[in-house]
């Protein structure tokens, strides 16, 4: 069986090239927006509260970066068994 390329999937990986390129050489303070309230706060405080801080903002990304991988996870182990029914009803017609 002989695979072809659809004409605008190279236009459509060169789009994505190109966004990524353009957001790598963004310049960093446009990242960089952040909450003046959360800036004040750590900057008029002492060396305990910046390591709440910091403690604060690992606990707040640790619960939904697990989540992401245990979906990740799921959807990789579950992958064959749609394609396994399609298979076996594709083999029952060729009989």
């Amino acid at each position: 069986m002989k695979v072809t390329m659809k004409p605008w999937r190279p236009i459509a990986i060169g789009g994505i090239a190109l966004v990524g390129l353009i957001i790598l050489l963004a310049p960093m303070p446009a990242f960089a927006q952040s909450c003046a309230l959360c800036y004040t706060q750590a900057a008029a405080s002492g060396a305990r509260m910046i390591q709440a801080l910091k403690s604060g903002i690992l606990i707040l990304i640790a619960p939904p970066t697990l989540m992401t991988v245990g979906v990740i996870f799921v959807c990789y182990r579950k992958r064959n068994q749609t394609r396994d029914g399609d298979d076996s009803q594709d083999k029952d017609k060729n009989w």
